[in-house]
């Protein structure tokens, strides 16, 4: 299973042949190092650092991360000192491996364990202390991006461990880890570290959710599925290049936000399931918008223009909803 993944990590077009070199030594420090540990699910402790590996390597950072990934635990649960990583790998990976172990070391306090009104606004203070703290202390972002792979991949093995870890865990992962996702542009990760933490966190509203959601999400990814072709079909006569489209669901978690929120029953939440579609520039944005337009028509209130005014991250897009075929 291990070589396998690591040849995945290896095989990756933009690695070159001393990129190889790298990843393989820091793979193989790395599993000396943690030969006789184990995860809490009972295997091997390396399976642990190279699914963080993978896990970047997929979003296309460079050698020198994904070794740092591999290397991640060493200086914290390993007899490798600064100087020996230093040695083998340089002032950088050093560097990257040595700001990880500094973030580990911050410690967050469960709300759980304080009430009242003063309480809720002091864990809010010291939420945004932690979140300061991190990106100050990480000084590369690359730091950060590591920190939140190793969280996606604790998360998922969130069930072997003990109830009272599970939900520190997890609410740490909702209030801390989610956020600095959302922070840096990576919605997609930050609504999967939301779906891995709800169930431990709240775990009567998850079950609730799964029940309402599931048939409904069945059917609308079915329609959008029917659906796509004919749109890329009115975009490409009208000579937008398409680059993509893909649809995506609408994270469970959001979508409970949102139904507590706005007190909504679920039939009239409109972006349970989304279509998504990538051109190239600006202009091909608002002329796509002016085709689908013309052949859906839109609902009131609910076209919204986040290229001219950004969301506080940097996304920009356009989003309308449509009355679609039937």
């Amino acid at each position: 299973m291990s070589t396998e993944i690591l040849n995945k990590i290896l095989d990756k077009p933009t690695f070159k042949e001393k990129d190889r070199i790298l990843i393989g030594k820091a793979f193989a420090v790395a599993q000396e190092a943690h030969k006789n540990q184990k995860r809490s699910s009972g295997e091997p402790y390396i399976t642990h650092p190279l699914s963080v590996a993978y896990f970047l390597s997929e979003l296309g950072l460079d050698s020198t991360t994904v070794a740092a990934c591999l290397l991640h635990d060493t200086l914290e649960d390993t007899s490798l000192t600064h100087a020996d990583l230093e040695k083998e790998f340089g002032k950088e990976i050093t560097f990257l491996v040595d700001g990880v172990t500094k973030l580990s070391k911050i410690e967050y306090s469960d709300p759980s364990t304080s009430s009242g009104q003063a309480s809720k606004k002091n864990h809010t203070d010291h939420l945004n202390s932690l979140k300061k703290m991190i990106f100050a202390m990480a000084e590369d972002i690359r730091v950060i991006l590591i920190k939140l792979a190793d969280r996606y991949h604790n998360m998922e093995t969130l069930k072997f461990l003990n109830k009272t870890d599970q939900k520190r865990i997890a609410l740490e992962t909702m209030e801390i880890y989610a956020p600095i996702a959302a922070r840096l542009g990576m919605g997609r990760l930050k609504g999967q570290l939301e779906d891995l933490a709800f169930p431990y966190v709240y775990p009567a509203e998850y079950s609730e959710m799964m029940k309402k959601a599931k048939n409904k999400y069945k059917d609308v990814l079915g329609y959008i599925d029917k659906t796509k072709p004919l749109i890329k079909r009115q975009l490409t006569d009208a000579n937008i290049p398409v680059l993509d489209m893909h649809s995506r669901t609408k994270h469970l978690y959001s979508l409970y936000q949102k139904i507590t929120r706005k007190d909504k029953d679920l039939d009239k939440i409109y972006d349970l399931v989304a279509m998504r579609i990538i051109v190239p520039d600006i202009k091909s944005c608002y002329e796509a918008l002016g085709v689908i337009h013309k052949y859906y028509k839109p609902l009131p209130g609910l076209i919204k223009d986040y290229i001219a005014l950004p969301k506080p991250n940097g996304y920009q897009s356009l989003h309308t909803t449509i009355f679609c075929e039937k």
